[in-house]
């Protein structure tokens, strides 16, 4: 168990009952739920909680309380020692011979001092005898020694224990109930937690205070002393090994691009369920493995499955995983790496060994120690690699685990494999069910892509970070092929650290970068990690790449992307004979099987149908095998077909200095003769993104493809615009001169604020005045931000268009533009930020949204003078609004996404000069809205959305100035 839940568990907490004037003790269950005696309470509804030295008194609810057993169960309205997802580990005896080395915490009369009005806590320890209770259905506890005596001989010395925690090594077993009389106050009657657990009411009562069930109880046998604190090490050891992740094969990256920290950046993948009986959609895995006591997580090279194993070791190992995975919290991680066992060449371990397959810094574990926590269930075993080891070993993994499993049927596990290492329901005979990682979502790669550089910026010294960030998630935004190249987390970590590592340049074409990805996958990565053929096959990178690439030059020609497990092997046996080193070492069946094995880049889209895991590689690999086969005039035969336009794109990478002018010329052939104005467009650009990969072009083919670019300039559609965008900078000299009286407004400068970055800084500069003021005003955060600021936006009439800040490295240049009193802030910044960064600007417009972390309008106040309208749109902690008072000038206000009630409006009411008021009602939050506070002001439009008519009351004083959008 981890540092978070040992001491949370070794937190007694003080109860006093108010009505009674007694005090005894307690123990919490959870951060804001705490057990104590009900004796302690009497018939009391609420008792004062705290934690001396640590938080003071804190009035809790009693939520449940049975006098027959003697226990109650007290919820606090907030965090009594501010732990994040604790939960107590509950054991229960399961055994009739004495256990030994309990403990007892709490706060007796022994330990009062100063006359009573101070308390200490005081620690015990004793063994429990099971038999010694076993007609009264008790608990009861042996002290190795009597307490220390008080003065006056009223009562037991133990008086105000009542409710404290039993432990018995790092389970919470039971609560002091009473001492009897006589035996010297050394023998202690507990409640135990076992009764409580089969107790149905106290079992509704704790899942409607915490959300979640109650911990399955712990089967305690023996205890060794040593264990508890091994354990704490073993956390901390498991902990120090799987916080940080690596990205294997590129050479380019250093240790620092290729290393990132794992608390930071870890992001929950989707999967689906093969369960018949389980939800189709996919869900977060977080939420999946919750539910799931086994399962099998199927996933491709490079999909997360192996970083999903480290960060649930690391998180389960500290106590640290939220409130979804909160069952995990406090089991013993053990992880199996396949690949490491097979590479040292051991067997498969025995439960004595599995604290060291890891390869943990740690010292050898106590005697039985790991056969023990596997004994009460509180295990948590990772197998990484199933598909990493030869295929005449994976029975013997299956029996191996099936084994273990069966011995300890409580453990909890989780297995990782490829898609089609082993057969569906391989492991269904041990209760394991089979999940299945997704790939990313846009929305997920623009997480990662911020979770990626916040880990960075833990080991970065003067890297301008967030730049380089904000120009990757437009690229992102802007180039949907570099977005599908990264639907897994490994590609999309190799494109960040590839950025990263160039300075916010990636590779200068998309071949290089492809061909990189490809050398990772196609061999470097297993180097790297140093598994060797582990189906009995192994390829060099070349070798991977010419089966692939006629397979894929297949695909292409017959316009589709999935084949058949018999249309791959007619592929194969085609081109085998010219391969002999491959054909030697396994039959056609055995290589396809490796390729869609080891390669990452093929996956099973359907029952034996499969499919290249990225469009682009297979487009990558077949514009390889066209140029390869002297076939550049058969690409240009498709060059009207769009279908073809990526293939076309990338053989210019594979193409020699005889290839590619054939190439760029035939586009502009095809482009000359269209009279397709945006494929003219499309053509022309594709020409000029080949005559990019060239590192040697004729001057007069260069020539050509410029004046074919600026023929189609400016663009006159949306489709055009986007598609010169594809060119980046190279566009940048092409356009025309912002003073030419043909260009229409604004179109040239759409494509310089799209392009962004600090070569197009000059070109906007060019543009700064009123006609083009509302685009440059909103495109701040594609550019440079301090040049920008200086450069663009301190020249432009702020003064009649809205000044949009997005980033928080804009901040600190805001006052440099002192002209603007229209501000829109769109993100999670703190009231301190933005005090200081609009304090002198004579703001009359503000507008903020998608900000959860402003609770109160204060930050308002030192332009109660000025600010006219106000627009406060999806602020999910905003509740007080007494600030809007002092706003002597607000004239529209705009609420959404918050909270409306007779509270609310009142202090509205007081906005004596407002004119406007539009509020947008969440019906989770509002269900019903009373205007009547809102007469009073003379003239008041409103608008009221996301509530039906019958919904708003006090309508009928507004008359037509009230408008409903249900």
């Amino acid at each position: 168990m981890g540092v978070l839940g040992r001491t949370a568990l070794r937190l007694p907490v003080v109860v006093r009952s108010e009505q009674h004037g007694r005090q005894g003790s307690g123990v919490m269950l959870t951060t804001d739920t705490v057990l104590t005696c009900a004796h302690v309470l009497g018939p009391a509804y609420s008792a004062w909680v705290s934690v001396p030295g640590l938080h003071a008194s804190v009035l809790c609810q009693v939520i449940w309380s049975d006098h027959r057993l003697d226990a109650a169960l007290l919820q606090a309205p907030k965090s009594l020692a501010g732990l994040v997802a604790y939960r107590a580990r509950i054991g229960h005896v399961a055994t009739d011979r004495p256990l030994p080395g309990c403990e007892i915490l709490g706060y007796p009369r022994v330990q009062r001092y100063e006359d009573g009005r101070k308390l200490e806590s005081d620690q015990y320890r004793g063994t429990l005898l099971p038999l010694a209770g076993l007609i009264r259905r008790t608990m009861v506890v042996e002290l190795d020694a009597p307490p220390a005596a008080v003065e006056s001989d009223e009562g037991s010395p133990l008086a105000g224990l009542s409710g404290g925690p039993v432990i018995s090594g790092d389970g919470l077993i039971g609560i002091v109930r009473e001492v009897p009389r006589g035996r010297g106050h050394r023998r202690v009657e507990c409640v135990p937690l076992s009764a409580l657990a089969a107790d149905a009411d106290f079992l509704v009562a704790y899942t409607q205070a915490t959300g979640h069930g109650f911990p399955s109880l712990v089967a305690l046998t023996h205890h060794s002393s040593t264990d508890a604190p091994y354990e704490q090490e073993y956390g901390e050891a498991v902990a120090a090994a799987y916080r940080r992740t690596r990205i294997f094969g590129l050479d380019e990256l250093g240790r620092r691009a290729a290393d990132w920290d794992l608390d930071t950046a870890y992001l929950s993948l989707e999967a689906t369920s093969r369960a018949p009986a389980a939800a189709p959609v996919p869900q977060r895995i977080d939420d999946l493995l919750a539910s799931r006591p086994r399962v099998l997580l199927r996933g491709d090279a490079g999909a997360g499955k192996t970083t999903l194993v480290w960060w649930l070791a690391a998180h389960a190992a500290a106590g640290t995983l939220g409130p979804r995975l909160a069952e995990l919290n406090g089991l013993v991680p053990f992880v199996v790496p396949l690949r490491a066992l097979r590479a040292r060449g051991t067997g498969f371990p025995t439960p004595a060994e599995l604290p060291g397959t890891a390869g943990l810094m740690i010292d050898a574990a106590p005697d039985g120690w790991a056969g023990r926590v596997l004994a009460e269930g509180r295990a948590l075993l990772l197998v990484d690699g199933l598909d990493e080891v030869p295929q005449e070993d994976r029975e013997a993994v299956h029996g191996w685990l099936s084994g273990l499993l069966a011995r300890y049927p409580r453990t909890r596990c989780v297995a990782t494999v490829r898609p089609l290492a082993v057969e569906v329901d391989w492991l269904g005979g041990e209760g394991f069910e089979e999940l299945t990682l997704l790939p990313l979502r846009d929305e997920d790669i623009q997480a990662f892509v911020t979770a990626w550089h916040d880990a960075a910026r833990l080991d970065a010294v003067d890297e301008p970070l967030d730049a380089l960030e904000r120009d990757l998630l437009q690229q992102f935004r802007h180039n949907p092929t570099l977005a599908d190249l990264a639907r897994t987390p490994l590609l999309c970590a190799v494109i960040c650290a590839l950025h990263r590592l160039r300075d916010g340049f990636l590779p200068e074409t998309r071949w290089a970068l492809y061909d990189s990805a490809l050398r990772l996958l196609l061999g470097s990565r297993d180097d790297r990690r140093r598994i060797d053929a582990p189906d009995g096959i192994r390829m060099s990178v070349e070798e991977h790449q010419q089966l692939l690439q006629r397979l894929a030059a297949w695909l292409v020609r017959g316009g589709q992307t999935e084949f058949t497990r018999e249309q791959a092997l007619h592929q194969l046996n085609r081109t085998l004979p010219g391969m002999p080193r491959v054909a030697e070492q396994g039959t056609p069946e055995e290589i396809l099987t490796h390729l869609l094995n080891r390669t990452g880049l093929l996956h099973e889209r359907t029952d034996s149908v499969f499919q290249f895991a990225h469009r682009t590689f297979q487009d990558f690999l077949a514009a390889k095998e066209f140029v390869e086969d002297d076939l550049v005039p058969e690409l240009l035969r498709h060059a009207r077909d769009q279908q073809w336009h990526d293939v076309l794109l990338l053989a210019a990478g594979h193409c020699s200095r005889r290839d590619l002018p054939v190439l760029v010329e035939g586009l502009l052939a095809a482009g000359s003769g269209s009279r397709d104005k945006d494929l003219k467009t499309t053509l022309y650009v594709l020409a000029a993104l080949c005559a990019q990969h060239a590192a040697w072009l004729t001057e007069g083919l260069h020539a050509r493809v410029r004046k074919a670019i600026v023929s189609v300039l400016p663009p006159r559609t949306l489709e055009q615009q986007n598609t010169l965008t594809r060119l980046g900078a190279y566009l940048l000299p092409l356009l025309p001169d912002p003073a030419s009286e043909a260009e229409p407004r604004g179109s040239s400068l759409s494509l310089i604020c799209e392009i962004g970055g600090a070569a197009a800084l000059p070109y906007a500069r060019a543009y700064a005045d009123a006609t083009h003021a509302f685009l440059l005003a909103v495109s701040w955060s594609t550019f440079p931000t301090e040049a920008y600021a200086r450069e663009v936006l301190a020249r432009i009439p702020l003064d009649i268009v809205m000044l949009y800040i997005t980033e928080r490295d804009q901040l600190p240049w805001v006052p440099l533009l002192r002209h603007a009193p229209n501000v829109h802030l769109h993100g999670g910044f703190a009231q301190a930020e933005i005090t200081e960064a609009l304090r002198d600007l004579p703001l009359k417009l503000l507008h903020i949204t998608d900000n959860a972390r402003l609770t109160d309008l204060s930050l308002l106040m030192p332009f109660a003078a000025t600010l006219r309208a106000l627009s406060m749109q999806r602020c999910s902690s905003l509740t007080d609004l007494t600030a809007l008072e002092g706003l002597v000038e607000l004239q529209s206000l705009q609420l959404d996404g918050m909270r409306l009630g007779a509270e609310e409006l009142k202090v509205i009411a007081r906005v004596r000069s407002l004119r406007h008021l539009s509020l947008h009602a969440r019906p989770d939050l509002t269900t019903q809205l009373d205007l009547t506070p809102l007469h009073s002001l003379a003239g008041l439009k409103v608008r009221v959305e996301g509530l039906a008519k019958r919904q708003v009351l006090g309508r009928a004083p507004f008359g037509d100035r009230l408008t409903l959008q249900p």
